[in-house]
């Protein structure tokens, strides 16, 4: 029920897609009288407003940074862990399917977790990734996912697959219950840096020991000014995945599924001192 909910809400309610109905419902509602008509010049103006603001400045990776911050990638003198878990969304399945190649999403994922592979020759490999279709579709991310980690050297015998989950905590749950995690087992999660926080939450809660291993970098990292992209769809597009990863937060911290409305590192807690804990919602 949680994954179709969040399906039919990011369809009707897409932050962009949102921003723009907004603004010509205030355009048409701006026709009529009084402080109906005050108030739709308002909605309207404040939507372009954001939207023109979205395309044309770094607003967008102002809003994803601190979320790439959160986690920083482990030293490369680490212990070697046991396992890598890599969590979908690097590859398009359907599309790669019909097309007879691996076609990316976030394909730093998956190009990472075979180098990490050939660093630990001994470490198990789990991709994590079904289809986030509202709808039944015959291939997974996992499996072309498998099969591109094969191609690029990686021994199919050490990559295992879930490919049932359709969202991050899914990717959690159904992991957690296909390896059974040991509270000594140590774990890396290969993610992208805007999405680790989540991620780095959810498993936290399905019992496993994991060491955060962002990738997809979009912001250059502290201390360093964002750069000003001159394309209007790209930094759209950076503002609505920040917008997401940030609702997706406060939706999983609400609904019990992560312990903190911003998971952090051991040792770092949120702004007020404190790890909120809400009661569980559904």
């Amino acid at each position: 029920m949680f994954f179709f909910a969040s399906k039919v809400y990011w369809i009707l309610a897409s932050p962009i897609l949102l921003l723009l109905v907004i603004a010509l419902l205030g355009t048409l509602m701006s026709f009529g009288a009084g402080w109906v008509r005050a108030a739709a010049k308002a909605a309207a103006a404040l939507s372009l407003l954001v939207l023109t603001a979205a395309a044309a400045t770094p607003l967008g990776l102002w809003l994803v940074r601190p979320l790439e911050d959160r986690f920083p990638p482990p030293p490369d003198d680490m212990p070697a862990p046991d396992g890598i878990i890599v969590l979908g969304g690097a590859v398009n399945g359907a599309v790669s399917t019909a097309r007879g190649q691996p076609v990316f999403e976030e394909g730093e994922r998956v190009v990472e977790a075979v180098l990490l592979a050939k660093r630990y020759p001994s470490a198990r490999i789990i991709f994590t990734g079904g289809s986030g279709s509202l709808f039944r579709e015959t291939s997974t991310e996992a499996a072309e996912a498998k099969k591109l980690m094969t191609q690029l050297g990686v021994d199919p015998a050490r990559v295992t697959l879930e490919e049932k989950s359709r969202n991050t905590e899914e990717n959690a749950r159904f992991t957690a219950a296909l390896i059974h995690p040991e509270p000594s087992d140590r774990w890396l999660l290969v993610t992208s840096a805007f999405h680790m926080t989540r991620s780095m939450g959810v498993f936290e809660a399905a019992g496993f020991h994991v060491v955060a291993y962002p990738v997809a970098y979009r912001t250059p990292g502290p201390g360093r000014d964002l750069p000003w992209d001159s394309s209007p769809a790209n930094n759209l597009r950076v503002f609505e995945t920040a917008l997401r990863e940030w609702i997706g937060l406060a939706a999983y911290w609400a609904t019990g599924r992560i312990d903190s409305l911003f998971p952090g590192p051991p040792g770092v807690a949120m702004s007020s001192g404190e790890r909120l804990t809400p009661g569980r919602l559904d």
